[in-house]
């Protein structure tokens, strides 16, 4: 659903309605010896429209909040099945450093891969610290989803943000 939500859908061809050139018959009907032709812009004519064009249309769709939820309680369940979640404790700077946020990668061998941070509220420290990272972003849990948890491959969260991730997952 995110990803076709994404398509921006604009792909348009001519029919023969808006093809430039006259409407009027090429020929008359009978005693040329050629076939019984109609306009220059019918799509079997070079230059003319398209037979069945394509036409502007909008992908997007919703599911259901329910399915969404679940879908995300799945993903970050099959990351933690296959052993590609790292918890940690806390992950506060005082003040925005991305060579500390790479200090911290490299002691937990996390550098070379994609990753996603998730953290248990938006922390500008930490946002500042992770956006210079090539690979590497960062989502407070509330704005977590399947596609977002299921394309890096890693996941490091803080034990604050899992704890968060399991209220929320079980009040809703």
């Amino acid at each position: 659903m995110y990803q076709t939500n994404l398509r921006q859908g604009s792909a348009k061809t001519k029919t023969r309605a808006e093809v430039a050139g006259t409407t009027r018959k090429m020929y008359r009907q009978k005693g040329t010896g050629n076939a019984r032709a109609g306009s220059r812009r019918s799509g079997i004519r070079r230059g003319g429209g398209h037979i069945h064009a394509k036409q502007p249309r909008d992908w997007s769709y919703r599911l259901p909040k329910k399915a969404l939820r679940i879908a995300t309680r799945m993903a970050v369940a099959s990351r933690i099945a296959d052993d590609e979640i790292t918890l940690i404790d806390n992950l506060a700077f005082e003040q925005p450093r991305t060579r500390d946020m790479v200090a911290v990668l490299k002691a937990l061998k996390l550098t070379g891969t994609s990753l996603l941070v998730a953290v248990p509220g938006h922390d500008i420290n930490v946002y500042k610290s992770i956006r210079n990272l090539a690979g590497v972003s960062v989502v407070p849990v509330s704005d977590l989803n399947a596609l977002n948890v299921l394309t890096p491959r890693r996941l490091l969260m803080t034990t604050s943000a899992l704890d968060t991730f399991r209220e929320k997952a079980v009040t809703r």
